[in-house]
């Protein structure tokens, strides 16, 4: 259910690698002179970029109107035949190009990483698909993604309740989107989102030269792993202290 909902809503319009961490984790294309580092102009330039395209409807505001409206947009983009609803086969197709995407993105930055699930993913999501098919239609509707959006909510907070808080991509992305609103107001302005940059380039570029080096990427990077590799590990141990429970 997750992949057949999540990925199509505009959960990547949170504050993630994609934005705010720009500078650490696109090298390659933020060094726009080529000279092998990155200023905080490159940078911001880049995270510009990024800004623009997320601001849906060009009001230099960041906020619950613009996921909407990228939602719908990636909907649409998926409904290839335009009938409303998406087919097994269209987000087939949808999750094969946002996989050439990542792929192609991954070897510009010269890594690769893990292997083909193809078959796996292909079986569950059928599975999914036909629970969320509620009609029996054989596609679905913006409804039914909604509808089923809300189930993995729902399924998400029984899980904290017996697991505690869970991590992942778009949690992260919206614990930074939540950390960039400085004031509160549930929104990312312009100002508070360039500060959130400046801030994450300031913490990669770890001897304040005003530059990030290929070093400094890969430190932010080994870092960034170190972290995760934390996290899943005392994920593991909740896990197991609570599996080795006794219960009366």
């Amino acid at each position: 259910m997750k992949k057949l909902t999540l990925t199509l809503s505009a959960a990547a319009l949170a504050l993630g690698t994609g934005t705010i961490a720009i500078a650490a984790h696109h090298g390659a294309k933020a060094d726009a002179n080529g000279d092998g580092v990155i200023s905080l102009a490159e940078a911001q330039a880049k995270a510009d970029e990024r800004f623009t395209k997320m601001d849906a409807d060009g009001n230099g505001i960041l906020n619950a109107e613009d996921r909407a409206a990228k939602k719908a947009e990636r909907f649409a983009a998926a409904d290839t035949n335009g009938d409303g609803e998406l087919t097994q086969e269209e987000m087939t197709a949808a999750r094969e190009a946002r996989k050439a995407e990542r792929m192609e993105r991954r070897a510009e930055r010269g890594g690769e990483k893990g292997g083909d699930r193809s078959e796996r993913r292909t079986a569950r999501s059928a599975e999914r698909f036909a629970k969320l098919d509620t009609d029996g239609s054989g596609g679905l509707s913006q409804a039914e993604m909604d509808a089923g959006r809300e189930m993995m909510k729902e399924h998400r907070v029984g899980k904290k309740g017996k697991k505690g808080k869970r991590g992942g991509k778009r949690g992260k992305g919206m614990a930074m989107m939540k950390k960039a609103d400085t004031n509160g107001d549930n929104a990312v302005s312009r100002e508070e989102y360039d500060a959130a940059v400046a801030a994450r380039f300031a913490k990669v570029d770890t001897d304040s030269s005003g530059t990030i080096t290929e070093a400094e990427r890969e430190a932010a990077k080994e870092a960034r792993k170190a972290n995760r590799g934390e996290r899943r590990g005392k994920r593991g141990e909740r896990g197991g202290r609570g599996a080795g429970t006794p219960t009366n």
